[in-house]
């Protein structure tokens, strides 16, 4: 049965992969096909596919032909392309573009299938898990469909269940990936700096994640979270909650939505909704994610945002995610102030710190670069500056100068493409400059905050206390060592405790100036944000930090004053 099996496993691999051939000849892609046809098959392969096929497949332009490929080869290939479509450093623009048409509408499960997974899935019958199970699906894609669900409680949920056998497919079709990418890197080694096996291996990654519904469920629950947790007043957004236990690795369980597609202005108009408001409110929603959670959806096209009665947004489909660090949120920050004020250094410096500070092989040219591209930002309209095509355009910046930035940054430049759509078709003259400005100020400024000031210092005089404490043992220790023979050095101590009682004196020097400092800085901005109580109009907070700070520098210059082995 073994060898049986083994057999069927690379037929199916062999003939996948000869699927994948046939479709490539079809739509004009005999040249890459040569390149992969090491056995010398080609013209056996062309053979299969009529000319009719192949004469229909002219009229369309190479980047759409591209498209059609991945549409053809099914679900796994569509997501490549998505994926692909998010990496305009790694692919022209237009085929970028032309990649985020990709859609993946098949027709659905059986409703004895999809039940067949639910039950094998949660392990008891549809019946006594649910009130009642919609038999027709609402929405349907390659790798689930999604099925209202009522439970016996009365409350009505959203059901999204995997399509039986496509872990099978997905295996198969990466198999065939990764026998291309190999064979390409041999052949084509022009390629070689693509990288085309480790892409391969990115995407197997992602896609195994995407199709894992747990994890799905915790982007969920994370998004849900960021949003609950802020109770400000300009909080236009909502998500669904998650129902863990109904929820496994291929059936997802979360509350049922009742919205408006917010594409469908007419229908926004009937229930009193303005579509400019709704506009703001959605791009207030999404700066929000990107510059204060630092957690975004990457996929905010008009089928995954929902008009609810109260107005709100509600987002959908957490499988594309975008996860962004503090220090890389508040150089974004800096970023696009630093393009607002036209400041050429300001944004060197923040792509170098996005690189990880990156060698700059030729400065002058990219001065020379950065500042032609604010020439051309400052010289079109407002409508054409959108922050999507300033972050496209400073990619080719980054990519003709060597620069590495993280992969987010082309997510959250495609999110923008996205998001940017469904802002013109509410608002046509929304300037998003505007609305994201204060959060970009807001978080560029952050860490001037007198208590964040206060918490760092704090954290700092702790670590080096603590290290001061260990310090002297530490020492020691390694003298220790050094006398017993486990360290031979050709050193000689002499003096070595008025040293150590040396270092004590400086460490505590340092301290003080470490407090001396956060106080002046504390009582500056107390007194320039005039933070209650008040006396002749200066903070009391800030008079009384500049106070014992006065006091802690006339310390340390007395201290200074005596000698080394005065403490």
């Amino acid at each position: 049965m073994g060898l049986i099996s083994g057999i069927g496993k690379n037929f199916k691999s062999i003939s996948r992969y000869n699927q994948i051939l046939r479709v490539l000849v079809k739509y004009g892609f005999e040249d890459f096909v040569y390149y992969l046809e090491e056995k010398n098959r080609y013209s056996f392969v062309k053979k299969l596919v009529p000319n009719s096929a192949r004469t229909q497949a002219i009229k369309f332009s190479r980047w759409e032909k591209m498209r059609l490929v991945c549409e053809e080869l099914g679900p796994t290939f569509v997501k490549f392309g998505q994926i692909l479509s998010n990496r305009p450093d790694l692919i022209p623009l237009e085929l970028a573009l032309e990649l985020e048409k990709l859609h993946d509408n098949v027709p659905p499960m059986s409703e004895e299938v999809a039940k067949n997974v639910v039950e094998t899935e949660l392990k008891d019958t549809v019946q006594n898990l649910f009130a009642w199970f919609e038999p027709k699906p609402f929405a349907s894609a390659s790798i689930a469909q999604v099925h209202k669900v009522t439970l016996h409680s009365g409350k009505r949920i959203a059901l999204k269940i995997q399509r039986s056998g496509i872990h099978e497919i997905i295996g198969e079709d990466i198999k065939a990936m990764y026998n291309i990418a190999e064979i390409l890197e041999r052949r084509m080694p022009s390629l070689k700096s693509f990288d085309p096996v480790g892409l391969i291996k990115n995407f197997e990654d992602s896609i195994l994640k995407e199709i894992d519904f747990i994890n799905e469920s915790i982007n969920v629950q994370r998004f849900y979270n960021n949003l609950k947790a802020d109770n400000s007043l300009d909080q236009f957004a909502q998500a669904p909650k998650v129902y863990p236990e109904f929820t496994t690795t291929k059936v997802l369980a979360l509350e049922y939505i009742s919205g408006i597609k917010i594409d469908q202005i007419e229908a926004l108009k009937l229930k009193n909704n303005d579509p400019k408001v709704i506009a703001r409110r959605l791009a207030t929603s999404f700066f929000k994610q990107i510059f204060e959670y630092g957690f975004f959806h990457a996929d905010p096209h008009p089928g995954n945002l929902f008009v609810i009665p109260n107005g709100h947004i509600c987002y959908l489909d957490f499988g594309m995610m975008g996860s962004m660090l503090p220090r890389d949120i508040s150089i974004f920050g800096k970023l696009f102030i630093a393009i607002n004020d036209k400041d050429v250094t300001g944004i060197i410096q923040s792509l170098q710190q996005l690189s990880n500070n990156a060698p700059i092989k030729n400065m002058r040219d990219l001065e020379f670069d950065v500042n032609e591209f604010l020439e051309k930002y400052y010289v079109r309209d407002i409508n054409d500056n959108e922050m999507s095509t300033i972050l496209l355009e400073l990619k080719d910046i980054i990519i003709a100068h060597g620069l590495k930035v993280p992969t987010y940054f082309f997510l959250f430049a495609r999110s923008l493409v996205t998001l940017e759509g469904v802002l013109k078709k509410l608002h046509p003259e929304l300037e998003q400059f505007d609305i994201a400005k204060p959060y970009l100020r807001k978080n560029a400024t952050q860490k001037y905050n007198p208590i964040l000031i206060g918490k760092k210092v704090a954290n700092s005089v702790v670590e080096l206390t603590n290290y001061m404490e260990e310090f002297p043992t530490d020492l020691k220790n390694a003298i220790r060592k050094i006398n017993s023979g486990e360290v031979k050095v050709d050193l000689t101590h002499k003096g070595i405790d008025p040293m150590v009682h040396t270092l004590q004196r400086i460490t505590k020097q340092l301290i003080t100036a470490f407090i001396m400092v956060a106080l002046i800085v504390g009582a500056s901005l107390f007194i320039v944000f005039k933070i209650d109580p008040l006396w002749h109009g200066l903070s009391l907070l800030g008079l009384t930090s500049f106070f014992l700070a006065v006091i802690l520098g006339f310390g340390m210059i007395m201290n200074l004053k005596k000698g080394d082995y005065d403490m």
